[in-house]
């Protein structure tokens, strides 16, 4: 698992009416793109990008490969 964040995706500073809030970080915000984006590119034979081994589930696959994917954004992002 990545140590770098991304930092805050939807930062809100305190206002007059509401506190401080970080909100999600970036890294879980682009996890979740690519979690869309993996399981709306489903495929025909199986229903989805996402297939079962005899060790992970489809989910724990796709949110693996999700969080992957957001790791390499923020290196890339980064340079």
């Amino acid at each position: 698992m990545s140590k770098n964040t991304g930092g805050a995706a939807f930062p809100r500073p305190t206002g007059e009416y509401n506190s401080a809030q970080d909100g999600m970080t970036l890294r879980d915000w682009f996890a979740g793109q690519a979690l869309t984006g993996g399981l709306s590119s489903e495929d025909e034979s199986t229903g989805c990008v996402y297939t079962t081994t005899s060790d992970y589930t489809r989910e724990e696959i796709a949110a693996r490969e999700a969080y992957k994917m957001a790791d390499a954004m923020i290196k890339e992002r980064c340079k």
